[in-house]
């Protein structure tokens, strides 16, 4: 396909380590329950089934590019999407969260798991929509889950907090374990490459319990699989790797191969970079809570982060910096709060 011309787009220059003109700002969760068009569109409606809607999907996605100004939409999806287009059995239940009708326990479990070949067409069409109203300056972020988030779910059958049967999975049954892994990321590949055959312009690999692992299970267990999803549109768009309390992952998880690496509230900037296996971009990495606590405070925040940001290029550690929470909107942020702290980021220089 033939992509947009983004020539001037500052998310994309800055992922390519180029100077954009000004820093560039997405957030995650930015498309979602703080914004109250969102919930007006969604009423009724179950979260999956407006994943699976295109124009709905569209719509939901550049809510926030309208309201905040924001340098790109993220493609409006769930971790467990392509779980669901494959086959699987799986819903997201409200307080809850994604919850499978079956988990995967055993190897004849792991073997029985659909696979998903093809695109998803829904989520093209919905990408296209999204794409002929976007400006030449406002990238697309796709979405795909890390592959340790979503057996995490198989095997828990839902959320968890101690993720006790997947590290037990892990130790006890090796071989299974891999024998999942090595199921789970055709599918995730495949409808990665929906987004990009649908003309996306970047992606972002987004692992939630990632941060539950000891850097040496996380090497083992998980970083060849994350390395070889990144690694199937390499050289197409750029890519982003972010995984929520892996500060202590930061090396690993930057061997996987991605331009640019997401960083959590909870590292500085400065101190992240450092630990990368080689520079890389850096992403983030505003606390959430911090939107509830007046412009003042975020403003003394992006001046903070910024700095941290441009002393990890100063010492030849990073190579550019994307604006970013370090994790999600909060579902009870004041949409305006958003609104103001985008305000904020481009005008500090």
């Amino acid at each position: 396909m033939t992509r947009r011309d983004l020539a001037h787009a500052p998310l994309l220059e800055a992922a390519h380590g180029r100077t954009p003109s000004h820093t560039p700002v997405w957030f995650m969760r930015q498309a979602g329950r703080s914004l109250p068009e969102y919930r007006q569109v969604r009423e009724g409606i179950a979260m999956l089934d407006s994943c699976f809607m295109p124009e709905l999907l569209a719509e939901i996605t550049l809510q926030p590019v309208r309201r905040h100004d924001v340098d790109a939409a993220i493609l409006f999806s769930d971790i467990v999407v392509p779980l669901k287009a494959a086959g699987v059995d799986v819903e997201i239940v409200p307080g809850r969260g994604p919850v499978l009708g079956e988990a995967v326990r055993t190897r004849s479990d792991v073997d029985r798991l659909p696979v998903l070949e093809g695109d998803v067409a829904e989520v093209a069409d919905g990408i296209r929509i999204i794409l002929d109203e976007l400006s030449d300056t406002q990238a697309l972020i796709g979405f795909v889950g890390a592959p340790f988030t979503l057996a995490s779910y198989l095997i828990e059958g839902g959320p968890s907090k101690n993720h006790e049967k997947t590290k037990a999975m892990m130790h006890a049954e090796p071989e299974t374990w891999h024998a999942l892994m090595r199921r789970l990321v055709p599918t995730i590949v495949a409808f990665l490459r929906t987004q990009v055959e649908a003309g996306i312009d970047a992606m972002q690999l987004f692992d939630s319990w990632a941060g539950f692992l000891t850097e040496r299970d996380y090497r083992e267990f998980v970083l060849p699989y994350s390395t070889e999803i990144l690694e199937s549109v390499a050289g197409e768009i750029p890519r982003i790797h972010f995984g929520v309390a892996t500060g202590e992952l930061l090396g690993a998880m930057s061997e996987a191969g991605s331009e640019v690496m997401g960083v959590d509230w909870r590292v500085p900037l400065d101190t992240a970079a450092t630990r990368f296996a080689s520079p890389r971009v850096l992403q983030g990495n505003l606390d959430p809570a911090m939107l509830f606590a007046g412009s003042d405070v975020v403003r003394g925040e992006v001046v903070r982060i910024k700095a941290e940001a441009a002393r990890a290029m100063e010492a030849g550690d990073a190579t550019g910096h994307i604006f970013n929470l370090g994790h999600g909107v909060l579902p009870t942020t004041d949409a305006d709060a958003v609104t103001e702290a985008v305000r904020i980021i481009h005008e500090e220089a």
